[in-house]
């Protein structure tokens, strides 16, 4: 597995009174499932992985690829496919489930240490963002184009679940997903790391193909349809416009989000 350039998983500095974080899930268990998201949580030393669990034909077909993944991880056990599913009804599990620690707490200071050290970073935030499909195809969208971290208000967005990983197809262990206590004021810390930033705005004059996105770039977007509140597109230093076809009223966050990034790194 290639890691993110701007990957920073793991770090961990002071964490100031104003955002503060409630106490950390780390130590909690949580169930991974499908191929690509449970070989990149293998593959991701900073993810302590407790069991393994494989139906026969899973066993066949990926056990050798996913033990080859981590050396030292769980060496997988062969169970019958109705006891995966009774712990993951509904998911499609493709025969693999891995139960594991979430990820280390990430806070708004690691951003902005990333951000002075990186003169060409690229942030994705989202506002008010609720259903961890669509933060876990932005995850996906991140990892794909290179962008270092995705933030999310620590409420009304999902937090790390085995659907959310999924959806993100292995992305969650390569780029960072940094909750905040409060966006505004996560904005305000990022901006005095240099960090610019960019909200993607259906009212906007300037199309996004014409904005800067240069330099120390973060990406905001809102909830389909809603958009951005009001704070955090006053707290944008510029709106800038996908333009579509109206009859649809909006693009779904994770294809804007997609559109976005590739703007960025074209424009490299």
């Amino acid at each position: 597995m290639t890691k993110n350039k701007h990957s920073f998983r793991g770090r961990r500095g002071p964490t100031q009174d104003s955002e503060r974080r409630p106490p950390s899930a780390a130590g909690a268990g949580v169930w991974l499932y499908g191929l690509h998201s449970v070989e990149a949580a293998l593959a991701n030393p900073l993810r302590r992985c407790r069991r393994l669990l494989l139906t026969a034909e899973a066993e066949r077909t990926h056990g050798p690829r996913l033990r080859a993944a981590r050396k030292d991880g769980p060496p997988g056990t062969v169970v019958e496919r109705d006891v995966i599913e009774r712990m993951l009804p509904g998911a499609i599990h493709q025969g693999i489930a891995l139960e594991a620690d979430a990820l280390p707490d990430l806070g708004i200071e690691d951003l902005c240490e990333m951000a002075k050290a990186q003169p060409d970073i690229c942030l994705v935030i989202l506002d008010q963002v609720t259903d961890p499909h669509n933060v876990g195809a932005v995850l996906r969208s991140a990892d794909a184009f290179g962008a270092a971290a995705v933030v999310v208000p620590e409420r009304h967005a999902p937090t790390a679940t085995s659907a959310l990983a999924k959806a993100a197809s292995g992305a969650l262990e390569r780029v960072s997903l940094v909750r905040v206590t409060n966006l505004a004021r996560a904005m305000v810390a990022l901006k005095q790391a240099g960090m610019w930033f960019i909200g993607l705005d259906a009212q906007a004059k300037t199309l996004l193909k014409d904005a800067d996105l240069s330099g120390r770039i973060a990406l905001v977007l809102g909830a389909e349809g809603e958009g951005l509140r009001r704070l955090t597109r006053e707290s944008c230093d510029h709106l800038a416009l996908i333009p579509i076809n109206r009859q649809i009223g909006s693009l779904n966050v994770s294809n804007a989000a997609a559109i976005a990034l590739y703007e960025w790194t074209r424009r490299r």
